[in-house]
């Protein structure tokens, strides 16, 4: 998986990683059991900080979507089962992107196509 680091965005290079992880991993362009490269590696590959690919680590880790071994490295973990904290997470967010496109007048029709072809890309 080609991880794009856009270093003139507003958003922070950790959390551009982590996304992009986290979609790859939901596509299945990386998949569970798989040995991602480490902090050192990465960091070198992207060229950015060390820290930097560390704090994206260290997100996914808490998060679920990776599991760290020191003997075997850092790898993809297995598909979660839902839970309350997603599920809370979850609607927060997407009452906030819903609250914008309604203030931006994107139809209830047109979000509908969007979530299909987005969530398509998830199901292969």
């Amino acid at each position: 998986m080609l991880l794009t680091i856009d270093m003139e965005s507003e958003t922070p290079i950790y959390q551009q990683i982590s996304e992009q992880l986290i979609i790859g991993i939901a596509k299945q362009e990386v998949r569970s059991g798989e040995l991602l490269p480490s902090v050192r590696q990465l960091a070198d590959e992207i060229g950015v900080n060390m820290m930097t690919v560390s704090k994206a680590y260290t997100f996914l880790k808490n998060a679920g979507y990776i599991v760290t071994d020191r003997r075997n490295g850092t790898k993809v973990a297995e598909k979660q089962a839902l839970d309350h904290s997603f599920s809370q997470r979850f609607s927060t967010s997407l009452e906030l992107l819903l609250a914008e496109a309604a203030i931006h007048q994107l139809s209830k029709e047109a979000i509908h196509q969007e979530v299909e072809a987005i969530y398509q890309k998830f199901e292969q």
